[in-house]
């Protein structure tokens, strides 16, 4: 309760970047918020604990674990405590909350119950990897972890094989040599690529060049924390109307429903399924 009984206003939820490896680039927000906000949620509190001590900041408030495995439960209880009034800073190991990271949960969970969310800028893997990569930076698309096992993998390659945008992912050590090989065998071998390891830390390495020549250096083991981009597709060459006719043809001939043959046709090629349908019935009298 506030002064004179009245019940005390809702809380703040505030997500802080925290840095990607140098203590350095830490804001003075997150100095501040550290030093002041009552609760602090930290996916890993023994680093967060380690990083106010390498800015010779003292966590006041309680601090509070938030990571993949308690976020059902913890939610509800930290949702309580902005309820009560309190402000919660929301802190992840490195860059910011939410983006591939805990924090959805809560936040959406707080914009539901009308509790104002804040946010502290500051260090971003996926945007310092585009910077360094030295690969088209106007129109990016940010595709986070991809499946970990092989199949659901290319299925999400796939997907992305016509994607123009210059794409960036995010991937651990022990499969960042699997990745590099799918992905050469979607988009292609010489497709350039950066992949970003360590950023901003002692042994920060970027290394850039096609997929292929890219996919054989890390079949030699990679360790640290790894941001790969990936450049996008090409403007797709105007396709032959007698070619799309006859590549639907072929896939109706191998059992495939023509439904199914024309929207394949039409994203392995890039084009609306209309401009397959209307090939096909140009070049085979259909209606």
């Amino acid at each position: 309760m506030a002064a004179g009984g009245e019940p005390r206003p809702p809380g703040r939820l505030i997500l802080a970047a925290t840095p990607l490896g140098d203590p350095g680039d830490a804001s003075a927000r997150l100095r501040a918020a550290l030093a002041e906000v009552p609760v602090v949620a930290a996916e890993d509190t023994r680093r967060i604990r380690r990083l106010a001590a390498d800015l010779g900041v003292v966590i006041t408030g309680r601090v509070l674990s938030y990571f993949e495995g308690n976020e059902p439960a913890r939610t509800p209880e930290l949702l309580a405590l902005l309820a009560e009034g309190s402000d919660v800073l929301l802190v992840t190991d490195a860059g910011m909350p939410v983006v591939s990271d805990p924090g959805y949960r809560l936040v959406r969970a707080a914009v539901d119950a009308g509790i104002s969310v804040g946010c502290l800028p500051g260090p971003s893997a996926v945007t310092t990897a585009l910077a360094l990569s030295g690969l088209p930076p106007d129109r990016f698309c940010f595709e986070g972890f991809l499946p970990r096992k092989a199949g659901p993998r290319r299925r999400a390659l796939d997907e992305l094989a016509t994607e123009r945008r210059t794409m960036v992912f995010f991937e651990a050590p022990h499969r960042i040599a699997a990745m590099l090989a799918a992905a050469a065998e979607v988009f292609g071998a010489d497709r350039p690529a950066a992949v970003c390891r360590e950023l901003t830390k002692t042994y920060e390495e970027v290394r850039r060049g096609p997929l292929g020549e890219l996919r054989q250096w890390a079949e030699a083991g990679v360790r640290g924390e790894l941001t790969v981009v990936i450049q996008g597709a090409g403007a797709p060459a105007a396709a032959d109307p007698v070619e799309l006719a006859a590549e639907v043809a072929g896939r109706e001939a191998g059992g495939q429903p023509r439904k199914e043959a024309i929207a394949a046709v039409a994203h392995s090629h890039g084009v609306p399924k209309r401009h397959v349908f209307d090939a096909v019935v140009a070049h085979r009298g259909l209606t």
